[in-house]
């Protein structure tokens, strides 16, 4: 069977020739940057009653829009269509499809009762006139249908591109209201896209720097609700939270988990110096990490907990180092022009994401774990904070406007620097996180 492929080559020349659809698998290319979509078309999921008919259709729009919004697939619309999908079970009329260019073919089918809800589908590859691996199922509630949409796509996304999806995942963040001049922040939550926002803090106490739990079920944080900064960690289904008791008399802030759930990472600042700690969660027990006369913070841990990326000072602007994760010697990565901060570790391990200051504009860029290979992907008056989704190929950060009436947004980008798309939200938004896939 002919397998649709989705090979995504990233460089200044180009790497492999496209194939056609007859003599090898379908390709997209990207060189310098530029991409051709697949083109794919998502008929409304089929259901046995008008009512999961409805919802056939609300199930289609977010598959697609997920799909699209990656910007390597390109949907055709439904007016374009020559068949009609009316039994789930059919066989597929590949000419038609052929007809219209569609090169993967996504059908479904849902049933509703009460508020149970079931979703199966299946992934052609029109041009070989064969189905990719094997339909499959997800069940759940009518409330959690959009999650099943988002599974869906992930699966989509991963048998056409070989790539994990990252979908069905959420983002916590800092939403901001109110003047320049007297921001008023709270903590929320909401799904990639933006939708399903959920407020988990009230705005009485400025909170910065959210970051998941490896496995998204707790966030920490940092507040100023006792006078200066402290860590607070809050489990999301309950919504209850409890304060880190970090060394009296200090400042805590920049706080970010180990991969294994159970260590967070932060920064003290104590008697006008800022060092590392690491603190487990169970027993309290506080590690010092760093001893230099610099500041040293917005920490990051490697994904398999060995190495520790941070931003210090200690060369005289703000740069890059990596250290093993229960200290030690550092050593510098970033050697280009310019300040940089906030970097964060790739869950694929490969690559740093970082904030860039230079020449009066801030960039988001990406560099690989020694230093090399830096790319920026971003510039603008204020573009800061990048988050890597859970497959390790977008990033999503805060940009912010210029001026007294300068207003935060979201914004995610891919690894290419194509691709760049502002995310909606209620109000200003700042400090995202992403979360793992969701289980």
């Amino acid at each position: 069977m002919m397998r649709l492929l989705l090979t995504l080559l990233v460089g200044a020349c180009l790497l492999a020739p496209p194939v056609s659809a007859q003599n090898g698998p379908l390709r997209i290319v990207i060189t310098e940057g530029v991409i051709e979509p697949l083109p794919f078309a998502v008929p409304d999921l089929i259901g046995a009653t008008p009512e999961a008919n409805q919802m056939g259709a609300q199930l289609a729009r977010v598959i697609a829009a997920d799909l699209a919004g990656t910007g390597l697939f390109r949907e055709i619309p439904s007016t374009a269509f020559i068949s009609q999908i009316r039994d789930f079970g059919a066989p597929v009329q590949y000419a038609d499809w052929k007809a219209i260019n569609a090169q993967a073919l996504i059908t479904g089918s849902v049933s509703q009762a009460g508020n149970a809800l079931t979703v199966q589908f299946r992934v052609y590859d029109v041009f070989s006139g064969a189905e990719l691996g094997n339909g499959l199922q997800f069940s759940g509630s009518v409330d959690g249908w959009r999650r099943m949409a988002h599974k869906v796509a992930d699966a989509v996304y991963s048998r056409i591109t070989g790539e994990g999806g990252y979908f069905d995942s959420r983002v916590v963040f800092v939403s901001e209201s109110g003047p320049k001049d007297q921001r008023l922040k709270r903590l929320a939550i909401m799904d990639y896209d933006g939708a399903n926002v959920q407020y988990l803090t009230d705005s009485s106490s400025i909170v910065l720097a959210p970051r998941f739990s490896p496995t998204g079920d707790r966030v920490l944080y940092t507040s100023y609700e006792t006078g200066s900064p402290r860590i607070f960690v809050l489990d999301i289904g309950q919504v209850q939270r409890r304060v880190l008791d970090t060394t009296e008399g200090t400042m805590s802030f920049a706080p970010r988990f180990a991969p294994d759930g159970r260590t967070v990472l932060y920064s003290v600042t104590q008697g006008g110096n800022t060092d590392l700690y690491s603190m487990s969660i169970d027993s309290g027990a506080q590690t010092r990490l760093t001893s230099d006369p610099s500041i040293e913070t917005a920490p990051s841990y490697s994904p398999d907990g060995s190495q520790i990326v941070f931003e210090s000072d200690r060369s005289g602007t703000p740069q890059l180092y990596i250290m093993s994760a229960g200290g030690g010697e550092p050593r510098r990565i970033s050697f280009g022009q310019g300040r940089y901060g906030t970097p964060v570790w790739s869950p694929r391990g490969d690559m740093i994401a970082f904030t860039k200051q230079n020449k009066g504009r801030f960039h988001i860029g990406v560099m690989r774990t020694d230093g090399s290979e830096e790319r920026l992907l971003t510039a603008s008056f204020l573009d800061e904070g990048p988050t890597w989704a859970p497959n390790g190929r977008v990033i999503m950060f805060a940009r912010e406007t210029q001026g007294a009436a300068g207003r935060s947004a979201l914004y995610s980008v891919d690894i290419t620097g194509r691709n760049l798309k502002a995310i909606t939200t209620p109000d200003g938004a700042s400090d995202p996180a992403w979360s793992p896939l969701q289980n």
